[in-house]
């Protein structure tokens, strides 16, 4: 078994000495691990997860001079997360219900399946427009009506429907290999 601790650690220093691959690799590896804590913290199932990790690996990347090297990366990194976690519940008035004890769970296990279907799903999900792809994954991945998802995004009930079934009808074209090409629109009542 892996020490993640030992592993990020190592990753954050060499990164911090100029080692550009390093870093990368560490930015990699953490937003795998925080692309799954914030899913499972979210009340809505973690469809505005994606944008909370790029926004705490850019505070990490920020304000890397901070971390002291004598103290545990993890600690300091996940108290980023956790941050970014309670500014993004409070801008929609909710408040997290997990003690600051379960920070460990943000390092658990994950099974190999669960990131390739994620990411099999992301590279499917980002041939669409962001506003589209957030309201498929509101409506179809985290239980949404149509008309949460609606207000939640700005468009009308109709609206919301209209853009799910033209991006859903983009995606099975671009994926399954129909021949209605994507943006084509069908009008079969005339």
């Amino acid at each position: 078994m892996i020490d993640r601790e030992a592993h990020f650690k190592a990753l954050m220093l060499r990164g911090l000495d100029g080692d550009a691959a390093a870093w990368r690799v560490l930015l990699t590896d953490l937003g795998a691990h925080l692309r799954a804590w914030f899913g499972r913290q979210l009340f809505d199932g973690g469809a505005d997860a994606e944008d909370l990790v790029q926004e705490t690996l850019i505070a990490i990347h920020a304000k890397r001079a901070t971390w002291d090297p004598a103290r545990p990366f993890t600690g300091w990194a996940w108290a980023i997360a956790r941050h970014k976690l309670i500014d993004h519940l409070r801008s929609r008035r909710r408040r997290p219900t997990r003690p600051i004890e379960e920070a460990e769970s943000l390092w658990a296990d994950h099974t190999v399946e669960d990131g390739a279907t994620r990411a099999d799903l992301g590279r499917c999900l980002s041939a669409l427009p962001v506003r589209q792809r957030r309201l498929i994954e509101d409506v179809r991945l985290s239980g949404l009506s149509v008309a949460e998802a609606a207000e939640r995004h700005g468009y009308s009930v109709t609206a919301a429907k209209v853009s799910l079934h033209r991006s859903l009808k983009t995606l099975n074209a671009r994926f399954a290999g129909t021949d209605t090409a994507p943006g084509r629109v069908d009008h079969e009542d005339g």
